[in-house]
């Protein structure tokens, strides 16, 4: 039997676009909805065919925001889901949201027709570091946001933090946190602000804006880590924390290299031994599906010896980690050089083992990227490679906001 199969359905319309955000969205595009759902409805119907024998049992509805889209076209596209993909009875529906553009009506009618989680971008319980990251919306706004699905009768909902805001420190962090623990959310994601290039928020710290060092930031991780676990959230990812049955099984198809095809303009997809994305281009994108132009942006065939590094690379952010026989099984490869360099991060306090099977620590878990980096080379000089893996991956398909 086939694996299951994850959809993602990119919704890149914003009431107003956030500082730091590069996620392939838009402010002021409206207008364009209904032709972009029209575009979205005849790529499925397009598609389609070519998962039979799959059954979906995870879509996610990301952005963007996607609760500003509406939610008689977001119930649109997930009847059309239902009509044209094999859906699993208890497949994991999510929608993104931001706080002011859901209420207790709208809700209801995304849950009586299929969608069974929330993942709500919070981001502070502190109205001006929202404000400096020209967040639409309040903190009392996400406060009522949860207490209206909850009315709703939805039963899982995740948050999403971020910490090293412009003049955050510990104590706000920590404040932020124990109010947002106060909403009771199942699954919480926590992210380190990352400053990407080309964002206003970038051009603020060229010119001198301050935020708080590496030494805070960390400060900030590893109490999160502490204080979740306290309160019964178990971390399963580098950012991503849940209580028991509330990991979000669409993002970890993502880190556990299984197959998602993604819908709308700047979605990815592994499919079918491909990696594949569409164009950041709106009117591109609805005009390639709906008068027959090109829409691919990239594609490419991942070699199994690839996926080896990408093994590496995505289950490493997860606390489940990477195991010698399961390695060397699906990709054929020596996994002693690997071993004796987890070794060294053991004694460095950065990797635990627990049989055979290894994952990074929360201490490991700050300086992963190095960490990882150290061990794809390792495997490259094995394979007596010349060129390391591509190991590109989307961030427009990475749900929840996963950095």
């Amino acid at each position: 039997m086939a694996e299951k199969l994850g959809l993602y359905i990119h919704i890149p319309f914003c009431r107003s676009k956030c500082d730091y955000c590069d996620f392939y969205s838009l402010s002021g595009r409206e207008y364009r909805m209904d032709d972009y759902q029209k575009a979205l409805v005849a790529h499925m119907k397009e598609t389609a065919p070519q998962t039979r024998g799959s059954q979906v049992d995870t879509v996610y509805f990301g952005g963007g925001t996607p609760s500003f889209y509406g939610e008689k076209r977001l119930r649109e596209l997930l009847k059309t889901v239902g009509r044209l993909f094999d859906l699993t009875k208890d497949a994991e529906i999510t929608v993104e949201c931001n706080p002011d553009s859901v209420d207790k009506k709208m809700l209801t009618r995304l849950r009586r027709a299929g969608i069974n989680r929330l993942s709500l971008g919070v981001q502070s319980a502190c109205d001006r570091e929202l404000n400096s990251l020209r967040r639409p919306h309040t903190f009392r706004q996400a406060q009522e946001a949860v207490a209206a699905a909850r009315a709703a009768r939805f039963k899982n909902i995740s948050l999403d933090l971020i910490y090293g805001l412009p003049g955050q420190n510990l104590s706000g962090w920590q404040d932020t946190v124990e109010q947002t623990l106060a909403l009771e959310p199942e699954h919480l994601s926590c992210y380190g602000l990352k400053v990407e290039p080309g964002t206003p928020l970038d051009d603020r710290v060229i010119r001198g804006e301050r935020l708080p060092d590496d030494d805070c930031q960390a400060d900030m991780y590893l109490w999160t880590v502490e204080r979740l676990a306290r309160a019964g959230y178990r971390q399963y990812e580098i950012s991503n924390f849940a209580r028991s049955g509330f990991q979000s099984r669409h993002n970890l198809k993502y880190w556990m290299g299984r197959p998602y095809i993604g819908f709308g303009s700047g979605a990815h997809s592994d499919f079918g031994g491909r990696r594949f994305s569409f164009v950041r281009d709106l009117d591109g994108y609805i005009s390639g599906i709906l008068e027959g132009g090109t829409v691919i942006d990239q594609c490419e065939l991942i070699p199994q010896r690839d996926r080896g590094g990408e093994y590496l690379m995505l289950r490493l952010r997860t606390t489940r980690g990477i195991e010698e026989w399961e390695y060397r099984r699906e990709y054929f490869m020596n996994f002693d050089l690997i071993e004796q360099k987890l070794e060294e991060y053991e004694r460095q306090g950065w990797a635990e083992r627990h049989d055979r099977r290894w994952n990074l620590t929360p201490k490991g878990f700050l300086v992963s990227n190095q960490l990882i980096c150290d061990l794809l080379s390792l495997q490259e000089e094995g394979c007596g490679e010349k060129t390391p893996p591509r190991l590109k991956q989307g961030r427009e398909d990475l749900g929840d906001r996963a950095p």
